[in-house]
């Protein structure tokens, strides 16, 4: 298929849109039907790989719960979104690099402004829009017919909310730039589905999605839990299937405080071109530059050092001709250890500032008689990590290494309970890893006793998810310092605790 740039592709477009977003297809009424407010916790933010015909990455999507708070006079949740298509597809079929922010009532789900920022291969523009909603009389309404106008953003969260009980049906309308739709969602059962994050027992929905010109239809599937996450989304197109399926679902921790107050609509504008010199503002991290983190590594019962490993945020400046930070681990055997088995690893990572995604990772390994001097290429955009050996790596989008890993935990809402899942480069393959918070614990350190929450971080996808019973305790602070590191190896129990406090104030 060979479409121009120039050419319209809004059938392919508006189906890309749907998939990505339409998860989340059927609409609530304002008191129709009841409104969980566990799809809508501030932090949340999923990630979906979007695969089309024998494009096996054509976008990614993520949407993310960014904050709560007073947003033009009245209680607002802010959502965001944002969908872009990677390099083969910009190239072969249509470039969309586009933002989306919606403003909703936390009581009923309800937008009442959003703002689009689109992009395509040659210019790129904003606008606002502002709904008027009328939700009519609950009492004279359907029960499964839900008043008011929704966007993709927030329709997306609403129909997370919903019962979605076994054969009920759920009718919206969905406003859009260019046409509006009438959405009908139907719950037909429940299935296994399996996903980049692991199995999922789903809810199985089937949606039906008409405007004046055209008709969708979509499978949705949704988890089985109370935040009724979309987990998978398949739609038959002319031209083959689109598919988008769940890649990471995590909480980051909320700004300190709401983003400002939309104000009146202003002309667009063309947006400027990014910096050549990193911003001057740092982002809101739990660390800062310059921290470092010492650590003493001990085998089995042994109160003998065998090891050190020393963490450490170096620097924020232009690499490779892009913003980044850079971070680094040096880790080695010590002492008798040594002389047994010497080991002496540096890891160089360089991330994006704002996400914390590496682009860039140097690896230097000695260990025994192993030897691995690697450096990989890293595009977040199509889903790849080449090596410096010219192997490409198919990764999903949002892939971590080890060392961003460890810095990007400590974003994560990490109340006890909570489950984060991402993609992390394992022996040059991707794996899921899901971090799971248990209940706070004091915990020993040297001469204190700190509070502490532990972690458990596991592998779905592996037969023995659990093999090596990697642990991390983390501070109970905004810091969320990593204070200890366990697990099983081959060598046996090993333990790393944190040995020096950084004098940063807390």
């Amino acid at each position: 298929m060979n479409l121009s740039l120039n050419r319209p592709a809004y059938p392919i477009l508006a189906i890309l849109f749907l998939a990505s977003f339409f998860p989340v297809l059927g609409q609530d009424g304002a008191g129709a039907l009841p409104l969980s407010n566990s799809p809508y916790k501030v932090g949340e933010r999923l990630t979906y790989i979007i695969s089309y015909s024998s494009f096996s990455s054509a976008a990614h999507v993520q949407v993310q719960v960014l904050s709560r708070g007073n947003f033009g006079g009245r209680d607002a949740i802010q959502l965001q979104g944002q969908v872009k298509t990677t390099e083969l597809i910009n190239v072969a079929l249509i470039a969309l690099n586009n933002d989306y922010t919606t403003f909703i009532d936390p009581r009923t789900g309800l937008p009442f402004r959003s703002q689009q920022v689109t992009r395509d291969a040659i210019s790129s523009s904003e606008s606002f829009h502002d709904f008027s909603q009328t939700t009519g009389d609950p009492a004279g309404q359907k029960q499964a017919t839900i008043p008011g106008t929704f966007d993709f953003l927030s329709v997306f969260y609403r129909l997370r909310s919903l019962p979605l009980t076994n054969g009920s049906k759920y009718t919206l309308k969905v406003w859009t730039e260019t046409e509006e739709y009438q959405i009908e969602l139907r719950v037909t059962g429940n299935e296994v589905v399996r996903t980049n994050i692991g199995n999922f027992n789903s809810i199985a929905t089937e949606v039906r999605v008409s405007s004046s010109s055209q008709t969708y239809k979509i499978k949705a599937r949704f988890s089985e839990d109370d935040r009724h996450v979309p987990v998978l989304l398949t739609a038959k197109v002319r031209g083959g299937e689109i598919r988008a399926e769940l890649a990471g679902s995590m909480f980051v921790e909320p700004p300190p405080a709401p983003a400002a107050t939309p104000t009146a609509q202003p002309a667009p504008t063309p947006r400027p071109a990014a910096p050549e010199t990193p911003p001057a503002h740092v982002e809101n991290w739990p660390f800062t530059v310059g921290e470092e983190l010492n650590y003493r590594v001990f085998l089995g019962d042994s109160n003998a050092p065998a090891g050190t490993a020393t963490f450490q945020v170096r620097g924020r400046s232009r690499y490779f001709e892009r913003d980044g930070l850079l971070l680094t681990v040096k880790a080695q055997t010590t002492g008798t250890v040594a002389r047994l088995f010497l080991a002496n690893d540096e890891i160089k990572t360089y991330v994006d500032p704002k996400a914390l995604l590496p682009y860039r990772t140097e690896l230097n390994l000695v260990e025994g008689k192993r030897r691995k001097n690697q450096t990989l290429t890293i595009n977040q955009d199509t889903g790849a990590a080449t090596t410096s050996g010219g192997q490409r790596i198919s990764i999903p989008i949002g892939t971590h290494d080890y060392l961003s890993f460890f810095y990007a935990l400590r974003t994560f809402n990490l109340a006890p309970q909570r489950r984060n899942a991402i993609s992390i480069l394992i022996e040059d393959a991707p794996k899921t890893l899901v971090i799971t918070a248990l209940k706070r614990e004091m915990i020993g350190l040297g001469q204190q006793t700190l509070p502490a929450i532990p972690l458990t971080l596991t592998t779905p996808e592996d037969p023995q998810n659990d093999k090596y019973q990697l642990r991390i305790w983390v501070s109970d602070d905004r810091r969320r310092l990593p204070l200890r590191i366990t697990a099983n190896t081959e060598l046996g129990p090993i333990r790393a605790d944190l040995i020096i406090l950084p004098t940063v104030s807390q």
